[in-house]
């Protein structure tokens, strides 16, 4: 059955059948909320081959993969339901995937004003800078390493000690080589203005205790790592926090010091001004990019999308268009029933008709439902959204 869709999808024509799929999502996702703010994320996925082509190709994996692969970026909205999906080659840099997916959304549907939601794997200058120059606001994740330099003036003037759930808006110089426009030298951190700060982005710094002490627990276990690393307990690739000066090895105490200084610190950058969202929307928006990495679970899942074992691009893109559309019945049939998709097809799946032919004579003999999984079969087809019991 799925190879009959792909063919049928294929044989369409190039992007014919994921425009309407894509156009009856949008119309659904506004009906039913609004697409004012949108996530982005990406994966791979990959085939079993063992050639590359001009589409698959061996890339980053955080699997570890050799094989061919494609990167695949997706687009949904606040609750997870997918809006647009693209796909590059096995060898793109994620980076450069955001821009691209954004921007065919907007044409498509003739959006102008939105929020666009991503993690720090997208924060580049080149990226923030091409959503800005589209006229779209942006919330990214950003790297750790930054603290220092964004955090300047609060080191200055308060420590390095923080108090559960404190938060800190501030700025971010838009790229590594331009100066901070934050001056160390005034104790209030700077409210961030475009006008007033060219070269900056607005930067929210947040701090937690849970966090901190998962941060503490994760640089213990490397620093302990290294240390057997440089007493020579472990032959390994060279860890974190292991300095090598010619043949030897010593533990980089000041990494290692300012990497502690930096536990349960985490850092958005956005360029929407403090006066349209408070520090805290942002970070509960941000926070909200669990829903695309679950629609990615899903699709690699309970909807099969890997591996692939189609060859051609066309065959490729058939085969999201169908994982994509899967995914969005997913997502409604979550909604209206308040169960996981594998719960659903667990209960439903057994249900089947029987038909008996005997004498000339058919016969189809009809599941018998009980009450249980009519009450699923009944919130699905009414429409009517309703948490059942798992």
């Amino acid at each position: 059955m799925r190879r009959t869709l792909a063919r049928a999808a294929a044989g369409e024509g190039p992007g014919a059948y994921r425009d309407k799929v894509a156009a009856l999502c949008f119309t659904h996702a506004v009906a039913s909320g609004d697409v004012s703010l949108c996530l982005y994320d990406v994966t791979t996925l990959y085939f079993e081959a063992e050639k590359e082509d001009d589409l698959r190709k061996v890339g980053y994996s955080k699997e570890r993969r050799v094989d061919p692969q494609i990167v695949v970026g997706l687009l949904v909205d606040r609750h997870g339901f997918p809006l647009e999906i693209g796909c590059y080659e096995g060898n793109q840099a994620e980076t450069a995937t955001i821009v691209p997916i954004v921007k065919q959304f907007q044409d498509r549907h003739g959006i102008e004003d939105m929020v666009v939601v991503a993690d720090a794997g997208m924060l580049s200058a080149a990226n923030l800078a091409a959503l800005e120059e589209a006229n779209l606001r942006f919330i990214v994740g950003s790297r750790v390493t930054k603290a220092p330099l964004d955090l300047a003036s609060h080191f200055r003037w308060h420590g390095d000690a923080f108090t559960d759930g404190q938060v800190i808006d501030t700025i971010t110089p838009r790229t590594g080589r331009h100066r901070s426009e934050n001056n160390e030298a005034v104790r209030a951190e700077p409210v961030w203005d475009p006008q007033q700060h060219p070269g900056s982005w607005r930067a929210v710094w947040a701090y937690s205790a849970k966090r901190a002490a998962r941060d503490v627990k994760t640089l213990t276990l490397q620093e302990n790592r290294a240390r057997a690393v440089i007493a020579g307990e472990k032959a390994t690739r060279t860890p974190r926090f292991v300095k090598t000066t010619g043949d030897a090895r010593s533990l980089d105490e000041a990494a290692l010091a300012r990497a502690r200084r930096l536990v349960g610190l985490k850092g958005y950058v956005t360029n929407i001004p403090a006066r349209l969202m408070p520090a805290g929307e942002v970070i509960g928006s941000y926070h909200e990019l669990w829903h695309v990495e679950q629609s990615f679970r899903m699709s690699k899942t309970d909807l099969a999308a890997r591996p692939m074992f189609v060859r051609t691009r066309d065959a490729i893109e058939a085969h999201l268009t169908i994982v994509f559309t899967a995914l969005a019945v997913s997502r409604e049939v979550q909604a209206r029933s308040g169960l996981a998709i594998r719960n659903v097809i667990r209960q439903l799946r057994p249900l089947r008709s029987a038909t008996i032919t005997a004498n000339g004579a058919t016969q189809t003999i009809p599941p018998q439902i009980d009450p249980d999984r009519r009450a699923i079969i009944d919130t699905l087809t009414t429409g009517k959204s309703q948490a059942l019991s798992e």
